[in-house]
């Protein structure tokens, strides 16, 4: 049966919660588990996840942390920050054996100190999907399609078995065989709503919602395909613009996570975006093909070290 598998959810942010959440109401066996905090012992949480229909579901979900576990046997769902992942593979390594890891993070290379520290099975996942905190207890969500599993070491079959697991009705997944083009053309997305949104202090409807804006978002779009096409990745600008409208409408009203964390003064992932786009665009000799996304990505880092320094914006001001 499905729901004897033991699924690890690592990172109990506003994902990290609702990917529990529709587990557990799906009846599957689940642990969040904190990826850099240390609870004092397994503990058990009502959480409740608001849709955007306006149901709210609540679920009782174990949470945990990495170190009280010697093992862990199943599937194991990386949610955290990208930023974080350094620490969590050495965390993870002697932990998870054969066991897949499938890594639900924006941006590029993510998997990449998974890859060298020899993880066997390595699957990436690309978030089509929404959730913001609302309180410790409730997560606000918005599915917008199915998102992508693929293979990065791996094979087809455990692939599906994986998609079995997780695919919910609340939170859908599918197999995708074409994975690193759904990487690139939603990193390229995220590059606009991650850095946009929160320098003009709006939420992901703005791009269908004001015309301007949506120049600004096609013009970091055009400089990002470039890249990706010099890599070989067959992506149009008018395709991944139609996705981010899409997005965009779907998502009306929410906050982007970027945005969120400037808000809540913690670090961004912007580095696995904007940077990763520029310093690929840099190893190939086309630094001067994105000069917007770098500098765009350059202001978000400013705001968001300002942000945790509790620097206002008086401080700044000229006298």
């Amino acid at each position: 049966m499905k729901n004897q598998r033991n699924i690890y959810v690592v990172g109990a942010g506003a994902i990290g919660k609702a990917l529990a959440i529709a587990l557990k109401s799906a009846d599957r066996n689940v642990v969040l588990l904190r990826a850099t905090v240390t609870e004092p012992q397994e503990t058990e949480k009502d959480l409740s996840l608001l849709l955007n229909t306006g149901i709210e579901l609540c679920a009782t979900i174990k949470i945990s942390s990495i170190n009280h576990f010697e093992k862990l046997n199943g599937i194991v769902i990386l949610t955290n920050k990208s930023y974080g992942n350094k620490y969590l593979c050495d965390s993870l390594k002697e932990k998870t054996g054969d066991s897949p890891i499938v890594i639900l993070q924006n941006g590029l290379g993510v998997e990449d100190i998974f890859i060298k520290n020899l993880f066997p099975l390595i699957y990436r996942c690309v978030l089509f999907a929404t959730s913001q905190v609302i309180d410790n207890h409730k997560i606000s969500f918005k599915p917008v399609s199915p998102s992508a599993i693929g293979v990065v070491k791996g094979n087809s079959r455990e692939l599906s078995e994986i998609v079995e697991f997780l695919n919910t009705d609340l939170f859908p997944f599918k197999a995708e065989e074409n994975i690193q083009k759904v990487i690139w053309k939603k990193a390229i997305i995220n590059c606009v709503f991650n850095s946009v949104c929160p320098l003009i202090e709006a939420d992901n409807g703005i791009f269908y919602r004001n015309s301007d804006v949506l120049t600004l978002a096609k013009r970091i779009v055009d400089e990002c395909t470039q890249v990706a096409n010099a890599y070989t990745i067959e992506l149009t600008s008018q395709e991944v613009l139609e996705s981010l409208l899409t997005i965009s409408k779907l998502s009306d009203g929410q906050l982007i996570s970027s945005y969120q964390d400037i808000l809540n003064k913690r670090t961004t992932e912007i580095e696995t975006l904007n940077f990763a786009v520029s310093k690929m665009a840099e190893a190939i000799g086309k630094a001067h093909l994105v000069k917007e996304t770098r500098l765009s990505g350059e202001l978000i880092k400013l705001k968001s070290d300002l942000s945790k320094n509790n620097l206002t914006e008086s401080i700044l001001s000229p006298i």
